[in-house]
């Protein structure tokens, strides 16, 4: 089993919870870490914010700083300013310096400008201005403690970027700090701070998870070829004993396991939603609980995720989590979970015919080739109720990464590159430096891993992931240098073409109705939005911040290595300006202003999706 490496001494001032009536502070909630934590949330919220136009910051009229074009001022409610140093980006997007941000007090008050940082100041100072009605803010504060103590753990447990660098896949993920472009990206609404502490992906902490027994006529199985009987899907994921245990289980109670489907369950999911919500089917003997399987897996970046610690060749396995996160409940929609190994045999079939894809790309798509669903027999009845009552019980097994990786290549997700450690020291920096190449170099190389497989899917197959920096996963040799992709968590995120692409007139019925589909203008979208947008204008701000790469360099890169797909394939020139993603200028789609205005907390029947908010400029396109 993978060890861990331990984390900086944290005994001192540090107390273990005698009893309920005797708690104790984590050992993270100190001044210093919370400040820091503060300053750093606070700086982005401003930044995201202005890319979204949610505020809008002036030019500072009377700074020293002012003439190199780096001084901001933004106006208050009470009249106060918050001034900052910004640099403005790709994509007209902001990077505000944390140690800059200062308090002016309104302009007949004579008192000098101070250091700030605190973003619980900062939003009650700017509640008229951002325009965000009570409900809202509510929510709005109660996600932002989560984020922020969840910062501060991260912080105070922190590793070096060298240390980092030796990690394995799945230890890595434990020391990830979240999406960077949504602000409040580890609200986790629902989880208390012991339950955090337990199952945050940045509490490190292998877990055992319970099983249930569901009756077939609650539940359904799908699984992909050579996976079709459960029977073998439990065969290579329980031991024998353990598979014998909940047999046994089941018949002492009088109940014939031939008509039941196992699957893990999430210990959160069963205490607040399985044994309140599934009382009566609990009560019938149509779901039977299990005891916990022998195996140690450990949460990742979406937290309802786990990988196999003690057998690694076993699946990860994707569970239903009622919180809501980032967007969205984390719950598994049942018509996904259903479809999801269709999904997967027909992306691997256009893999597996295409030459391209298959021998020069080489490109891993890990898919999620077996599912349980469990459906309410109330709630499916019911299409009006909030979705998240539509995504209660259920598991889906994917194929786990270690088992596609040739001798010597290891993994890492996309995000992990956005890493600084306290130190200052890039995690790309620490990659960079161990392969031996140029900066320049080290980028082509990540740029011809990264691109083509993603080019190839949507010039020739009208079909799009959305390759963000936790679902896309960049494989690397001895040297560190980037080869290849991987792709994961793709069932929920494949878009195609409405276009009637030749390509696409096999696709399966099953597949068809659940894969979403967008006119082909649109289509680029989720590669500029997911990877360019999402991961591309961070890094590109730190290959120029942190490796003298100027950033204009760091997209010629990238539109060199699209113009190089496109000579590769000259036949699909059509398709080339069909899905143009070289053109001046691009949807700005909006993470934060969706969560401020668009959705806010309020229940909707249907799962939200980004909003758009005019334009901004392409860094690709070049006249």
């Amino acid at each position: 089993m993978p060890t861990f490496p331990a984390a900086p001494d944290s005994s001192a001032g540090a107390c273990l919870p005698l009893s309920p009536q005797h708690p104790c502070t984590p050992p993270e909630l100190t001044r210093p870490t919370w400040e820091a934590a503060g300053r750093r949330l606070l700086a982005k919220m401003l930044a995201e914010f202005a890319y979204e136009e949610i505020v809008t910051p002036l030019p500072a009229a009377s700074s020293a700083a002012s003439t190199a074009g780096d001084a901001w001022t933004l106006p208050l409610d009470d009249g106060s300013s918050l001034g900052f140093r910004a640099r403005r980006r790709s994509y007209d997007s902001w990077q505000v310096a944390p140690d800059s941000i200062t308090l002016s007090p309104p302009p007949t008050d004579p008192r000098p400008p101070t250091a700030f940082g605190d973003p619980y100041d900062f939003l009650v100072r700017a509640r008229g201005l951002l325009r965000l009605d009570g409900p809202t803010l509510g929510h709005l504060v109660r996600e932002l403690s989560a984020t922020l103590s969840a910062d501060a753990r991260i912080e105070h447990t922190a590793l070096t970027a060298d240390v980092l660098a030796d990690l394995g896949y799945a230890a890595l993920e434990g020391h990830q700090t979240g999406h960077p472009w949504l602000v409040l990206n580890k609200g986790r609404i629902g989880l208390s701070a012991a339950d955090t502490a337990a199952w945050a992906p940045e509490a490190r902490t292998p877990q055992r998870l319970p099983w249930l027994a569901a009756h077939t006529s609650l539940a359904a199985y799908r699984g992909t070829a050579g996976l079709e009987d459960p029977a073998r899907l439990y065969t290579a994921e329980l031991d024998p004993v353990t598979r014998t245990a909940y047999d046994r289980a089941l018949r002492d109670r009088g109940l014939d396991p031939l008509h039941y489907l196992y699957l893990p369950v999430h210990p959160w999911q069963w205490d607040e939603i399985v044994l309140p919500l599934f009382a009566p089917a609990l009560a019938s003997g149509a779901l039977v609980p299990l005891p916990a399987d022998p195996d140690l897996r450990l949460p990742q970046q979406s937290i309802r995720t786990f990988l196999n610690l003690t057998h690694p060749e076993r699946h990860s396995v994707k569970l239903p989590l009622s919180v809501f996160n980032t967007m969205v409940w984390r719950g598994l929609p049942t018509e996904l979970a259903l479809a999801a190994p269709a999904v997967t045999a027909w992306i691997h079939s256009l893999r597996d015919a295409d030459p391209f894809l298959r021998d020069e790309c080489r490109v891993i798509l890990l898919g999620e080739v077996a599912s349980v669903t469990v459906r309410h027999p109330v709630y499916e009845q019911l299409p009006e109720v909030p979705y998240q009552y539509k995504e209660l019980l259920g598991a889906i097994w994917r194929e786990p990464l270690a088992g596609h990786l040739a001798p010597g290549e290891r993994a890492r997700t996309l995000a992990s590159l956005l890493h600084t450690d306290a130190r200052g020291r890039s995690f790309t920096a620490e990659l960079v430096a161990r392969s031996g190449l140029t900066p320049a170099a080290w980028l082509q190389r990540l740029f011809a891993a990264l691109l083509p497989p993603l080019l190839h899917f949507l010039y020739r197959y009208g079909t799009v992931f959305s390759p963000h920096g936790e679902n896309a996963i960049v494989v690397f040799d001895e040297q560190d240098v980037p080869v290849r992709l991987a792709v994961k968590d793709f069932v929920d995120d494949i878009n195609i073409s409405d276009e009637p692409l030749p390509e696409l007139a096999a696709l399966p019925e099953e597949v068809r109705a659940v894969l979403l589909t967008e006119p082909a203008d649109f289509l680029p979208q989720f590669i500029h939005s997911g990877l360019f947008v999402g991961v591309f204008r961070y890094l590109a701000a730190l290959c120029e911040d942190r490796m003298g790469v100027p950033e204009s360099d760091f997209w010629s890169l990238v539109r060199a290595e699209i113009l190089r797909h496109q000579a590769r394939f000259p036949e699909l020139k059509e398709r080339h300006e069909l899905f143009d993603l070289l053109g001046e200028r691009i949807g700005r789609l909006c993470l934060n202003r969706n969560r401020l205005y668009e959705d806010g907390y309020r229940d909707r029947s249907e799962r939200p999706h980004a909003v758009q908010y005019g334009t901004v400029p392409n860094p690709l396109y070049q006249p």
